[in-house]
C-alpha cells in the first residue's frame, strides 16, 4: 500500500495566482512532481479539468472561520452506520465512500486492496476504533449517486455543533 503526505489547500489558485476566499468553490488535483505527489489547487473559474497526469482531483468550497464548526457524528455512530450499510447490496456504492470517510477519519486503517476470484477488487480495512476488518468492495458511485450519498452523509453524520459526550 502507499501512503501520501497530502498538504492542505494552499487558498491560492495554482494557475491565476488568485487568492482564494471564504465561500469560493475550488478545485483540488494531486499530481506526480518526480518523487513526490503534490497538490494543486484552481480556483472555479480557471479550471479546465484535470491535467492528464492527474491522480485524483475533487471539488471543494473554502470555509467561513466565522461559521459554526461543522463536527462529525462518534466513531461508534459512524461504525453502526456503515455495518448497516454493508448489510444492504444496493449501498455499497455508500459502504464504500463511508469507508474511505472512515479511512480519513482514523476510525479504520487499510491493510490492502485485492482482487477476489470473481474478479471484484476489494479493500482491506483493519478497526482501530473497534475490532473487527472488512473487505469493502470498491464500487465508484455515479455523479447522480455521489449527490445523494453526500446529502445523505451530511444529514446523518454532521452536525453544527461541537461533539458532546454520549450517554
Amino acid at each position: 500500500m502507499i501512503d501520501f503526505d497530502i498538504q492542505r489547500c494552499t487558498k491560492k489558485c495554482h494557475a491565476t495566482e488568485r487568492e482564494l476566499r471564504p465561500g469560493d468553490e475550488y478545485f483540488s488535483v494531486l499530481v506526480p512532481e518526480g518523487a513526490e505527489v503534490v497538490r494543486q489547487d484552481y480556483s472555479k473559474e480557471a479550471w479546465q479539468g484535470p491535467p492528464e497526469s492527474a491522480i485524483c482531483w475533487w471539488k471543494a468550497t473554502i470555509p467561513d472561520p466565522q461559521s459554526a464548526k461543522v463536527s462529525w457524528a462518534p466513531h461508534d455512530i459512524m461504525l453502526d452506520y456503515f455495518e448497516q450499510l454493508l448489510q444492504d447490496p444496493k449501498q455499497q456504492d455508500a459502504a464504500y465512500v463511508v469507508a474511505l470517510l472512515m479511512v480519513r477519519r482514523k476510525i479504520v486503517r487499510m491493510e490492502e486492496t485485492e482482487k477476489g476470484e470473481d474478479g471484484i477488487e476489494r479493500m482491506v480495512l483493519v478497526g482501530l476504533k473497534r475490532e473487527g476488518n472488512y473487505k469493502i468492495p470498491v464500487v465508484e458511485p455515479t455523479s447522480q449517486r455521489i449527490a445523494e450519498i453526500q446529502n445523505e452523509l451530511t444529514s446523518l453524520l454532521q452536525t453544527g455543533d461541537q461533539p458532546t459526550d454520549q450517554q
